[in-house]
C-alpha cells in the first residue's frame, strides 16, 4: 500500500516544519510539499499530485476560503483546514474541505507530536479516502410537510461525525416549529460547537443553541452537545432534559453518539426519533440499535449522499437503520416517522 501524499499550507515556516517533522513519523503518511500561500500552493499541487492538503484559513495573498472556492472546480483535492478558533472554519467546509483539526497554540514538541499522531494523521487519513468530488453542496429543493400536534414524550437524536456540519445542515434547516425536541452529537472540538449551534439557528426556522447541564428539551428547540462533555438524555421530574458532562471517550469520541442515543433509547424508549448521518468510524451505531430494540424509529444516511460512509453503514449492517435514503429524503422521512408516532 503506497504512502498518502501530503501538501501542508501554512505561513509559519516554523509551524510547516514541525507539522512535517510530526507527519513523517507516520509511515502512511509522506509530506510531498511544503507552501507558503495559495499561490506556491497551486504550483505544488499540479507537480506533486498530493492525495491530502492540510490548509491554514489566515494566508498571505489569499485566504484558505477563497482559495478552495477557486481550487475544488479545477482541482477537487481532500482538504483538512488546520484552523485557530474560528467560525470560518465552517465555510471552509461549505467550500469543500472535508475536515478541520484546531491550530495548536503553546504546545511544546512532543505535545505537538502527540497532537498530529491522534488528531491530524487520522483526520489525513480519513480524507485520502474522500473523492470530494462527488460531495458537492447541493441546494435542497425538498418540500417537507408535517404539523402534527407531536407529544412532549417524544425526542429526535441526530449523530453525526465527518462531512456532518453541511449534512446536519441540510436536514435540519427544514425543520418547521412543530418539531420535538431535538439533540444532535457532531464530533468537533470545543469552542467550535458554541459557534456551529449559532450558524445553525441563523440558517433555520427552529432554535439552536450549544446545550448545557440542565436544558429543558422542548419543542422546537435544537441542543447540540458541548465539544468537551458527553450529552444524556435524562428526566426530571416527568420533564425531558440533557446532562451533559466530561468523562473518557467512548467508540473513540467525546462527546460520543453511542452515549446520547444510548439514553434516550432508556430515557424516552419508543418516543424517540434516531438519526444517523455520514461520518468515519461507528460511533452512533450501536446506540441506535439499543434504539430500534427499545421501538424508537431510525434513520441512516445512504452511501451515495454520505461524505465519509462509515457511522451509516456499521449502523445499517447490524440492523439499527429501519430506512435508509438520500441526504436530501431525510427531513420528510423524519416527519413521516414521526406522524405515525
Amino acid at each position: 500500500m503506497r504512502k498518502i501524499k501530503v501538501l501542508i499550507v501554512d505561513d509559519s515556516v516554523m509551524f510547516r516544519e514541525l507539522l512535517a517533522k510530526a507527519l513523517a513519523r507516520d509511515s502512511f503518511l509522506e509530506v510531498v510539499a511544503m507552501a507558503a500561500d495559495p499561490y506556491e500552493a497551486r504550483d505544488a499541487i499540479l507537480k506533486y499530485k498530493p492525495d491530502v492538503m492540510t490548509l491554514d484559513i489566515e494566508l498571505p495573498r489569499m485566504d484558505g476560503i477563497e482559495f478552495l472556492r477557486k481550487l475544488m472546480p479545477q482541482y477537487p483535492i481532500p482538504t483538512v483546514m488546520v484552523s485557530a478558533l474560528s467560525d470560518k472554519v465552517f465555510e471552509a467546509l461549505k467550500a469543500g474541505a472535508v475536515d478541520f483539526v484546531s491550530k495548536p497554540s503553546g504546545m511544546n514538541s512532543e505535545q505537538l507530536m502527540t497532537f498530529v499522531k491522534t488528531e491530524l494523521a487520522t483526520k489525513i487519513k480519513i480524507a485520502s479516502t474522500v473523492k470530494v468530488s462527488e460531495h458537492k453542496t447541493v441546494e435542497n429543493r425538498a418540500i417537507v410537510t408535517g404539523g402534527a400536534n407531536y407529544s412532549k414524550d417524544i425526542v429526535v437524536a441526530i449523530g453525526a461525525s465527518t462531512g456532518g456540519t453541511e449534512a446536519i445542515l441540510d436536514v435540519i434547516k427544514n425543520f418547521k416549529k412543530d418539531i420535538p425536541g431535538t439533540l444532535i452529537v457532531q464530533h468537533m472540538p470545543p469552542g467550535f460547537t458554541a459557534m456551529y449551534a449559532e450558524r445553525l439557528n441563523n440558517h433555520c426556522e427552529v432554535v439552536v443553541k450549544e446545550a448545557k447541564n440542565g436544558d429543558r428539551v422542548l419543542p422546537g428547540q435544537v441542543l447540540l452537545a458541548p465539544g468537551d462533555a458527553h450529552m444524556r438524555l435524562v428526566k426530571v421530574g416527568g420533564m425531558y432534559q440533557v446532562e451533559c458532562k466530561p468523562g473518557p471517550k467512548v467508540s473513540g469520541h467525546c462527546p460520543s453518539v453511542d452515549v446520547l442515543f444510548e439514553s434516550v433509547a432508556k430515557v424516552a424508549g419508543k418516543n424517540a426519533l434516531g438519526i444517523i448521518l455520514t461520518g468515519m468510524g461507528k460511533d452512533g451505531a450501536d446506540g441506535l440499535l439499543a434504539m430500534r430494540k427499545a421501538g424508537a424509529k431510525t434513520i441512516g444516511q445512504n452511501e451515495a449522499s454520505c461524505v465519509v460512509y462509515g457511522m451509516p453503514k456499521v449502523a445499517y449492517d447490524i440492523g439499527a437503520v429501519e430506512w435508509q435514503g438520500d441526504l436530501h429524503q431525510i427531513a420528510q422521512k423524519a416527519y413521516t416517522m414521526l406522524d405515525s408516532m
